[in-house]
């Protein structure tokens, strides 16, 4: 059995039963388990298949891959996208920072910057731009998400709604065909929302996994973007939209 026959049947049998142990991949594809876990990786990245710890799942269009996984999945990737989105940032600037794991990285790869000012509904981003003395951090009111340190709800919207900052700095679960900016909590969504309409400059940090995934909740449009900053060139449909706005793709 070849790779590509592998894959059709790991496809296949997460299909059928909904998820499937490292263990019993093994089994039924007669290879190591380094093997199927760099299948499983590699199905995962395609947005084929929900990687979980110790073995893949269907994915879902209302369930997000768990937090940790995301962490670390794509996660060169996610440095490199990181490394051109800080060049973008001035010293000085005022930052709106959201949750994902690529707006982490991004928040870790500024701790170069001087004296910015960072608005975020991010635990995560909070605690790691704390650490820098000239930096004025404001971490958002709200109810912590638990599954990933992520503020969200009403009075969240509220609080950075009193924002006007210049960089919106956003992650997203999904771009589809027709740029709508997908994501899988409602709650999420409205905070995003709120900071695309008060940032003088959005930059969305997108790996190509994002392409045409899908999710559940509509956050926006690919049109209220000022930059996209990616790992590989979008889909013609996205590219469509892309220029029809005058939106500024980066290829990291």
């Amino acid at each position: 059995m070849n790779h590509t026959q592998r894959c059709e049947l790991i496809i296949n049998l997460i299909k059928q039963r909904g998820f499937m142990s490292i263990d019993d991949l093994v089994e039924e594809c007669n290879v190591t388990p380094q093997t199927i876990r760099r299948d499983l990786n590699q199905l995962s990245e395609s947005g084929i298949i929900s990687r979980y710890h110790g073995g893949a799942g269907i994915v879902t269009s209302w369930e997000n891959t768990p937090y940790q996984d995301r962490k670390t999945h794509n996660k060169k990737i996610k440095e490199r996208i990181a490394d051109e989105i800080v060049k973008m940032i001035p010293d000085g600037a005022s930052v709106f920072i959201n949750i994902g794991t690529t707006t982490e990285m991004v928040a870790s790869k500024l701790l170069n910057h001087r004296n910015l000012h960072i608005v975020t509904n991010n635990i995560h981003v909070a605690t790691i731009l704390s650490a820098k003395e000239d930096f004025s951090v404001i971490i958002a009111a709200g109810e912590v998400r638990y599954r990933d340190g992520g503020i969200i709800g009403e009075a969240t919207c509220d609080f950075i709604s009193q924002f006007h900052m210049d960089y919106g700095i956003i992650g997203i679960s999904g771009i589809s065909a027709d740029g709508a900016l997908l994501d899988f909590d409602f709650r999420e969504v409205k905070v995003s929302q709120a900071i695309l309409k008060n940032a003088r400059n959005v930059i969305l940090a997108a790996d190509s996994t994002k392409f045409e995934r899908c999710a559940m909740v509509e956050q926006g449009h690919l049109s209220q973007v000022d930059y996209l900053v990616s790992d590989e060139s979008p889909p013609p449909s996205i590219q469509k939209v892309i220029r029809e706005n005058s939106i500024t793709f980066i290829k990291a």
